[in-house]
């Protein structure tokens, strides 16, 4: 069986624990850095990077009949807030309000405080609390060309509830939140297991948006759910079985492609 990578970083430790774990199951793993229109096809594509090389990749390989996980249009469709938040509001999901808004000098007549962040979600991408005008002239020079939207800014703990589903498996986390006083980054608040309720809305999530791998990012503190953002395919960093679950999960695609009949490489 063989496994495909599509990554910029084959070394990450989730990603890199899963490939010796499919390994060890006599399978060959290999970072694929391009479609290779000759080449037979792989069994599975794991799709962790989402540049747009990356996509575009992914596309190739599927229109030749592969099996890539998460899809690139799912993938795609999670790098634009704005389609984001259409499609998880539209599906009754409780999605923070999301609005586009240009560029940060052309946002009008604010409320403050208010949250901005670049439209298109990538790695160091901007996501910001403005609370007065000030604030949002110092983003305006720092991020002159910059599209963003905006989301009403709702009081916290400070913390944030970090949701991460493989193949049905829910693995979680509280962080500290990039919005907090104490500055962002991956910081535990310990042991934390979600109420059924929010593992049942994580694993709605995936349905909504076609993801077998990815993150949602809530809000902690608040009277009801509030979702903030969606990723595809997400780090899952620290997280006991999520190696063994993305293992699980390319053997699980790989079997049932076998299965249905691989089409010709």
């Amino acid at each position: 069986m063989r496994v495909g990578l599509i990554t910029g970083n084959p070394g990450h430790p989730v990603l890199a624990a899963a490939a010796e774990l499919l390994v060890r199951r006599g399978c060959r793993v290999e970072v694929v850095a391009s479609g290779g229109s000759g080449a037979s096809l792989a069994d599975v594509y794991l799709l962790k990077a989402r540049t747009p090389q990356a996509l575009a990749l992914a596309r190739e390989l599927e229109q030749r009949g592969a099996a890539v996980v998460n899809s690139a249009a799912a993938t795609e469709l999670c790098q634009d807030r704005v389609r984001m938040a259409e499609l998880a509001r539209g599906a009754g999901l409780p999605f923070a309000t999301t609005v586009a808004a240009g560029r940060p000098a052309e946002i009008a007549d604010p409320a403050y405080p208010f949250v901005v962040k670049s439209r298109h979600s990538r790695r160091h991408d901007l996501v910001a609390l403005v609370d007065g005008a000030a604030r949002l002239r110092e983003l305006a020079q720092r991020w002159p060309e910059e599209e963003v939207v905006t989301q009403p800014y709702v009081p916290g703990s400070g913390w944030d509830q970090k949701l991460w589903v493989v193949d049905g498996q829910v693995f979680a986390a509280r962080r500290r939140s990039e919005l907090s006083s104490g500055g962002g980054g991956p910081v535990d608040a310990g042991e934390w297991e979600p109420p059924a309720g929010l593992a049942a809305l994580a694993l709605r999530v995936g349905d909504v948006f076609g993801l077998e791998v990815y993150g949602v990012d809530l809000l902690d503190g608040v009277a009801e759910p509030v979702i903030v953002d969606v990723n595809a395919f997400p780090g899952v960093r620290g997280r006991p079985g999520a190696p063994e679950a993305l293992a699980g999960l390319a053997l699980r695609v790989a079997g049932a492609r076998g299965r249905a009949g691989a089409p010709p490489g």
